[in-house]
């Protein structure tokens, strides 16, 4: 036994157990806060398009499109007063979370996730698109051959 305790006996690997544990909680964890997002209705603030016509409000951050969302008016607000548009008036949908994510993502055409309450911290929660989050179509994670049912 080391000075630091046995933590090897289950399968020789350090904190093995333990740590899959740890992956399992934070699984059911993450998969308990997509299911009430996707139950959920969310603001959605409305932008322009390159034409000019309204669109969802979205940022690109590492070559992915995240469409913003926000739990209610006061996450909005905080998000407006972060880029100091406080004062101008923000213009915005109420759209179901499944709705984004099944629908809304598949439609940007580029990958792209949802970023839930993005102004507020480690309070925020971004859903990226991978499997399990988004339709097979719209997920990063899976190779072409599995996007496109197989034929290349």
């Amino acid at each position: 036994m080391s000075e630091y305790g046995d933590s090897t006996a289950d399968n020789g690997a350090p904190g093995g157990a333990l740590a899959q544990a740890e992956v399992r909680a934070r699984k059911r964890e993450f998969d308990e806060l997509l299911g009430e997002f996707r139950r959920t209705p969310v603001l959605v603030p409305l932008g322009d398009d390159q034409d000019g016509e309204p669109a969802l409000l979205t940022a690109d951050f590492n070559g992915i499109r995240f469409i913003l969302a926000f739990s209610d008016e006061q996450a909005l607000a905080r998000y407006a007063t972060a880029r100091g548009e406080s004062a101008r008036e923000w213009t915005y949908q109420r759209v179901l979370g499944a709705r984004l994510l099944d629908v809304a993502v598949p439609a940007a055409g580029v990958p792209c996730g949802v970023a839930l309450d993005c102004a507020d911290g480690s309070d925020g929660m971004v859903f990226p698109p991978v499997a399990g989050i988004v339709p097979d179509g719209a997920a990063v994670d899976l190779g072409d051959e599995t996007r496109h049912g197989g034929a290349l």
